[in-house]
């Protein structure tokens, strides 16, 4: 009897240390990421002309590269509605059931001229997500007085940074990157 209520005392103690674990393990950030999903901003306005969107996959995250012919650092960015520049139309890049990302960018995507400098025209798809694991769409919301927008199509409403990276040679890029999940 004795043997009996010991073992079952130290079955209930190990089931609670696995029970434990299992939780924190749970609540721990997805590859170390503490970003958040809040809306964020930085920068200041350039003139320096938009050239070129991009994506690409990490591990963690997908990336969205937004490639400047000269300095920019200027972007806001945030969870909501995104509407055409100049217009006021609303976006609708493809969400798949998830979330839109609304990304400005305080810079314009023609030259002094008044050139476009990016080949694809308001509501068309600027950059290619096809079988991204976070990535649904990237869709062009125009440039109107030195800001461009773009929507964003993402699986779920998930953490996301913003940074500002010089090069190559005298361009500049704004990087989007959007976690894969929220917790391990």
């Amino acid at each position: 009897m004795r043997l009996r209520r010991t073992l079952l005392a130290l079955v209930m103690v190990v089931g609670g240390l696995l029970a434990g674990a299992g939780g924190a393990t749970a609540a721990s950030p997805y590859c170390g990421i503490t970003w958040g999903s809040t809306a964020k901003a930085g920068g200041t306005l350039s003139s320096a002309p938009l050239i070129d969107v991009r994506t690409g996959q990490h591990d963690c995250w997908d990336r969205v590269v937004f490639e400047f012919a000269g300095p920019a650092d200027g972007w806001s960015a945030g969870y909501g509605e995104a509407y055409t520049e100049g217009q006021g139309l609303a976006l609708s890049p493809y969400t798949a059931g998830g979330a839109l990302l609304r990304v400005s960018l305080r810079a314009p995507a023609y030259d002094a001229g008044h050139a476009a400098t990016v080949p694809y025209r308001t509501g068309e798809h600027a950059a290619n997500a096809l079988g991204y694991r976070t990535l649904r769409d990237v869709v062009f919301g125009g440039s109107f007085e030195g800001y461009t927008t773009f929507a964003v199509g993402v699986r779920a409403q998930l953490p996301y940074r913003v940074s500002v990276l010089s090069g190559p040679g005298t361009h500049s890029r704004i990087v989007l990157d959007v976690a894969h999940q929220w917790q391990q």
